[in-house]
């Protein structure tokens, strides 16, 4: 069931995290081109919402707070019926389901929306109780690719919408920018003349060695002569710390400093980008920088940097276990083998992508 009649309304439902959020921004692009002057809406958690209406991937947010979400049966309900009766107001014209979970099939069956676009099959098979009230199908990665990026993509296939734009670009906001190089200023930085690092990730198994980062990061300014700034949230600052402790080069500690707005901006003025597979990375590949990018278990053909230059470094699978009990070996987000990519061959990946971009690079500079 194709759309009927104008489409003055989209739900998006995208309730991850920033990484999902930026893959998705390229659906929300090509929703706007294919549907003028319709109001796409995103239902994100409370602190992204103001990212995507300032940098346009939104019209409007609905948000949710994760806390409530996983807090007792009664927070959650009453965060559920709070969202619902929020996204009601919209009279949505289409929703469409990329967290593809319970909870939101049951709030787009609940939204009611002429045309309701999710995933078939699901990633989460129907209970007997349970069902999907879709009524457009989409593949669980679109176009025939297997990059995450074209399972966010894939509902323009089902919806027989042109695929217009191809991959995250996002630039930063002029206040933003202005605030990013006030912060090189005040640090003594040259825009492009410097690499951000962000060493945190949402699990240990998923964060390159502090050490590791140090080493690199000694060897990297040495030869190349780029300066070094950390990035991360609050609650990255431990590994941050220790970093910090073992350099030996001068390093601009921003971490817990920056808001995502600021960030993102930051991440334009760099010349290079390395970090764990995270928010940030994807981040940085959708302002045009180039990305060097830790993996683990999780495999870069679908997770990858898209979008800007890069190189993702693996250790070779299936890993021998590194990190004891504190892995869990089928489960990307809980496993270590990330632990085992050496600091040679991360050197090596900066330098082979320093040397491919640096054309790019005096073009614009």
């Amino acid at each position: 069931m194709l759309p009927v009649g104008p489409v003055r309304s989209i739900l998006i439902l995208q309730t991850k995290y920033i990484g999902d959020l930026i893959l998705a921004s390229a659906l929300a692009k090509n929703l706007q081109i294919a549907y003028p002057g319709a109001r796409v809406v995103f239902l994100c958690e409370a602190r992204f919402g103001s990212f995507l209406t300032a940098h346009g991937i939104a019209s409007e947010t609905v948000t949710f707070r994760r806390g409530s979400a996983r807090g007792t049966i009664l927070q959650r309900g009453l965060e559920l019926w709070r969202v619902i009766r929020n996204l009601r107001r919209f009279g949505f014209d289409m929703t469409i389901d990329l967290t593809d979970s319970r909870t939101s099939h049951f709030i787009a069956m609940v939204v009611n929306a002429k045309t309701r676009v999710g995933y078939y099959p699901s990633e989460h098979p129907l209970r007997r109780f349970e069902r999907q009230s879709i009524n457009v199908q989409a593949k669980p990665f679109g176009y025939g690719e297997r990059h995450f990026l074209y399972r966010y993509l894939s509902p323009l296939e089902a919806l027989g919408v042109d695929l217009r734009v191809k991959a995250p670009s996002i630039q930063p906001l002029p206040l933003e920018t202005a605030r990013a190089l006030a912060l090189l200023d005040n640090s003594g930085l040259r825009r492009k003349a410097f690499m951000v690092v962000h060493a945190g990730a949402s699990f240990p198994g998923r964060r390159w060695l502090p050490e590791r980062f140090a080493a690199a990061i000694d060897t990297i300014s040495t030869e190349t002569g780029l300066s070094v700034v950390l990035v991360g949230g609050p609650d990255e600052a431990e590994a941050n710390d220790q970093i910090m402790a073992m350099v030996s080069t001068p390093v601009v500690n921003l971490v817990g400093a920056l808001s995502l707005e600021t960030l993102l901006a930051l991440l334009q003025e760099a010349r290079m980008f390395l970090g764990n597979e995270s928010g940030p990375m994807h981040m940085a590949a959708a302002t045009g920088t180039p990305v060097v990018g830790l993996f683990g278990l999780t495999n870069p053909i679908r997770w990858g940097p898209v979008g800007a230059p890069s190189i993702s470094m693996r250790p070779s699978m299936p890993c021998d276990c590194v990190g004891g009990d504190l892995c869990h070996r089928t489960d990307p987000s809980k496993a270590c083998c990330v632990w085992r990519v050496e600091v040679a061959s991360v050197v090596d990946a900066v330098r082979e992508l320093l040397s491919r971009t640096e054309v790019a690079l005096n073009s614009t500079v």
